[in-house]
């Protein structure tokens, strides 16, 4: 199943927004430094995580995520 997810930092803090077939999978290569642009954010926990019938849903979601009204959101039910 798809999922879009939220990682937060555990050395700065901060989040990552993604969406992926396999949660599991990707936050190991996260957490292995494969993915260039957590490597230097390591160690990262699944701070949130949804899961969608198809990947384009989840894929909808992580954009809206990272647009002001999808982050307004994310405060507003106190998930970030």
């Amino acid at each position: 199943m798809p999922f879009v997810y939220i990682l937060k930092s555990i050395k700065d803090g901060r989040y990552y927004y993604g969406s992926t077939k396999d949660l599991i999978r990707r936050l190991k290569a996260h957490n292995a430094g494969k993915v260039k642009s957590t490597k230097s954010r390591r160690p990262l926990v699944l701070h949130y995580f949804e899961e969608y019938e198809v990947m384009n849903g989840a894929r909808k979601r992580e954009i809206s995520f990272k647009k002001i009204g999808g982050y307004n959101w994310l405060k507003k039910e106190g998930i970030i």
